[in-house]
């Protein structure tokens, strides 16, 4: 009996110091997170123009993989020149003016925390994310003792955000 109340003691005592520190982490992620939900819109972000000069001669295909344009398609092509969705590409010369609406740096940096791969750097940062949620996830049933009533709803609760949670992503 002592020795759980030990472990319940530190688990409350990592868990409290623990949530203090990613405070701010939890910050820069929620707001991050509610950003990438309108990526697929302009909400927040800007215009910017873009005047280069790139290799000539590029087909619709090359052009697309070179302006990192996902899903790019030639409107029409008269002469020299190829249009496409808020711009115009030399096919002789090279020069490409176009559009692109992008966030404030500050938002995009903070998205690509949800985007980080195995070999950025933001990569040991979600992992130490990942791995404290884990704990907070865990260490919240160390919180109230099995046997009493905030013990059992708890668990209920886990159980029915679990389950919403499967539903939604399910159907």
């Amino acid at each position: 009996m002592i020795k759980n109340r030990r472990v319940s003691l530190k688990m409350r005592i990592i868990h409290r110091y623990l949530g203090f520190f990613l405070v701010g982490i939890m910050f820069v992620y929620a707001l991050s997170g509610i950003t990438l939900i309108f990526r697929d819109s302009d909400f927040l972000k800007q215009e910017k123009q873009i005047d280069k000069t790139i290799q000539s001669n590029l087909s619709d295909e090359e052009l697309g993989k070179t302006l990192n344009i996902r899903g790019f398609k030639a409107d029409r092509e008269e002469g020299d020149y190829l249009y496409f969705k808020d711009g115009v590409y030399n096919k002789t010369t090279g020069e490409i003016h176009y559009k692109i609406k992008e966030l404030p740096v500050v938002l995009d940096k903070m998205t690509k925390l949800h985007k980080a791969k195995s070999s950025d750097t933001l990569f040991f940062l979600n992992i130490f994310f990942g791995l404290s949620l884990l704990f907070f996830v865990l260490s919240s049933f160390w919180m109230f003792m099995p046997s009493t009533t905030v013990f059992r709803k708890g668990v209920y609760y886990a159980l029915a955000g679990i389950v919403l949670t499967m539903l939604l992503l399910l159907f």
